[in-house]
């Protein structure tokens, strides 16, 4: 007759804890790192209401170029106007414009209204200000964290599709010469799971502040949206 075996109560603890860490890995896994989606947003309305002060200065207001600052120049700098996705991919092939990807400080949202696609300079800046935003991020329990491109280049025929939900689309957008994006000041990517209020307002002047220093360097104009939670730049 086989013996029953008996866990000592040290054995039920071991166990457990295990099972939770497994758990708690493959949420962290499968769990979106937007912190505005899934069980991280959850916990975080659960939990993150705690703050830490990063002592950072404001310079999200200090954006404040204007359209007519900058459209001539950004039209002769940049690539012509295209009507479709096909005129603009034969730029590409040309080597006019660059496909941009996830890269060091950013990733590329899914664009509804534009196309993965700047010029050399655009590119270039783009790149220039993820490095230094994750610079400036290190050393914080922040470090590691992205921000996200909301829109790029966009077409002729784009813009007539983007009129129909935003009437206030402008018909003379540096976006349709390449040197343009918008990031998002609102949602970023962060290997933290709890993000407070303060985590993110941290990661949006943070961001902002680098974006300045660059337009300090006359490498790029830029705007804080209000509206559209999201700052407009250009390559200069």
């Amino acid at each position: 007759m086989s013996k029953r075996i008996k866990v000592k109560p040290l054995g039920y603890v071991v166990i457990s804890t295990a099972l939770i860490f497994l758990v708690f890995t493959m949420i962290s896994i499968y769990s979106p790192r937007d912190v505005n989606k899934g069980f991280r947003y959850y916990i975080n309305k659960k939990t993150g209401s705690g703050c830490i002060s990063y002592r950072q200065s404001i310079y999200s207001r200090k954006l404040k170029d204007m359209l007519p600052d900058y459209i001539e120049e950004s039209s002769v700098s940049g690539i012509s106007r295209s009507s479709n996705k096909r005129e603009l991919l034969r730029k590409a092939g040309k080597g006019e414009l660059f496909k941009i990807r996830n890269g060091r400080g950013y990733e590329v949202e899914d664009l509804s209204y534009s196309y993965p696609f700047l010029t050399k300079n655009g590119k270039a800046l783009l790149r220039e200000i993820g490095k230094r935003f994750r610079k400036k991020v290190s050393g914080t329990r922040l470090s590691g964290s992205d921000f996200k491109i909301t829109s790029m280049t966009r077409t002729t025929e784009i813009l007539i599709k983007l009129r129909k939900s935003n009437s206030n689309a402008s018909v003379n957008s540096p976006h349709f010469y390449g040197n343009a994006f918008d990031i998002s000041y609102v949602k970023f990517s962060s290997p933290k799971w709890f993000i407070t209020d303060c985590d993110k307002y941290f990661l949006k002047e943070a961001l902002a502040e680098v974006i300045w220093q660059l337009r300090d360097e006359h490498r790029c104009w830029a705007t804080y949206e209000i509206k559209q939670g999201c700052f407009h730049v250009v390559a200069r």
